[in-house]
């Protein structure tokens, strides 16, 4: 039979329409209906300025809003070779990952509470707010930041800054090693998680998967190994597991959070002197670049008009990763409750996957993803 689920259902955070086809109990076969959120942000960035463009860019998504806004400058910046101060790379970098340590906390608190393991689901997004707290102590907000600007960041740090966030670190760590070790020996969880929703490496190279999704069925990828500032200046491990289910999925990004406090540590520690933003004059051109957000690699495509948005293409990690779960994952689920649980694994953002619109000759608005457009 064809189980419909959504677009409005409890289980899921964002609407969406999962068709699920079962036999009994088990999920045989799955697609996914997109189409009721799309905002066409792209369309709206042309002919504005930069100002107005990264405005839009951070409300793409509003997990991942922070990588979106280094992106759009970045890209803007390759455009107009702009020699960015590297006291601003370095905050850039320390934002960037207290960023990652919060939509890992998130993504992991919703997988926890569809599989009905309510002490973990709150205990982690408890422990997602001190990281909240610093991102707000930093930048002044703690979701939609208006961080980063062309040619650097808005505002300058200093220990008053440092020093609690180095504390909240602390913090993080010692409660983060009791949770993991709750997840990881857990019998519940291993239940409900372990050889759920698995994903070979081949079936996540066919299906474009990147980020955590991608990392747990063992691609060993991430973006900050490309990114000039990461290679050049600061250590740290490509985080990856071989198992590609929805237990290796949520490791991974338990396992990411150390890596990102040495990060931050790094960061704050070999933090250079020196200004935070340069004024720049931004130049006609094209260019692309990518990076490694939360959820895996965002890029921008761009086009400029003097200081005008000529064109802008935007390629999230979402689109992806959830056409990845409805091919793969849920393939073979053997309950319908794990197909919530295995969509929920995925991290998916539907905001960030539906931004394309389409006005034919007609004047008629369609949705198409990025694929179908480029």
């Amino acid at each position: 039979m064809i189980l419909p689920i959504g677009p409005i259902h409890p289980g899921l955070k964002e609407p969406l329409r999962l068709k699920l086809e079962t036999e009994g109990e088990k999920v045989v076969k799955a697609e996914i209906d997109y189409g009721y959120v799309h905002r066409g942000i792209e369309k709206i960035m042309e002919g504005k300025t930069w100002q107005k463009g990264i405005f839009l860019a951070e409300r793409v998504c509003g997990i991942c809003s922070y990588e979106h806004t280094q992106t759009f400058a970045e890209t803007i910046e390759k455009i107009s070779d702009v020699d960015v101060p590297l006291r601003a790379h370095f905050l850039r970098v320390l934002t960037n990952e207290l960023d990652r340590i919060q939509s890992h906390l998130l993504a992991n608190s919703t997988f926890f509470k569809t599989l009905d393991h309510e002490t973990l689901f709150m205990q982690s997004l408890d422990l997602r707010e001190p990281i909240m707290d610093s991102i707000e102590l930093l930048t002044g907000n703690r979701v939609n930041m208006g961080w980063n600007v062309v040619g650097g960041v808005k505002m300058d740090a200093d220990d008053s800054h440092f020093k609690p966030i180095l504390k909240n670190l602390d913090i993080v760590e010692e409660r983060l090693q009791r949770y993991t070790e709750l997840f990881a020996e857990g019998p519940l969880i291993a239940l409900r998680s372990k050889n759920v929703g698995k994903m070979t490496k081949e079936e996540a190279i066919r299906g474009r998967a990147v980020g955590p999704i991608g990392r747990a069925s063992g691609i060993k990828h991430d973006l900050r190994n490309d990114h000039h500032v990461y290679k050049d200046y600061f250590d740290f491990n490509v985080i990856w597991r071989k198992e590609g289910d929805n237990y290796a999925r949520t490791m991974n990004r338990l396992d990411e959070i150390p890596e990102c406090i040495s990060l931050i540590r790094q960061a704050i520690e070999n933090m250079p002197k020196g200004e935070v933003r340069i004024k720049a004059d931004i130049k006609s051109g094209y260019a692309e670049w990518r990076n490694e957000a939360p959820r895996g690699e965002v890029a921008y495509m761009a086009e400029t008009n003097g200081n005008l948005i000529k064109h802008i293409s935007i390629r999230t990690p979402s689109i992806m990763n959830i056409d990845s779960c409805a091919k793969y994952m849920l393939k073979d689920v053997p309950t319908v409750t794990d197909a919530i649980a295995t969509y929920a694994s995925a991290d998916p953002c539907i905001a960030c996957a539906e931004r394309v619109s389409i006005v034919d000759e007609k004047g008629n608005s369609t949705v198409k993803n990025f694929y179908e457009v480029v």
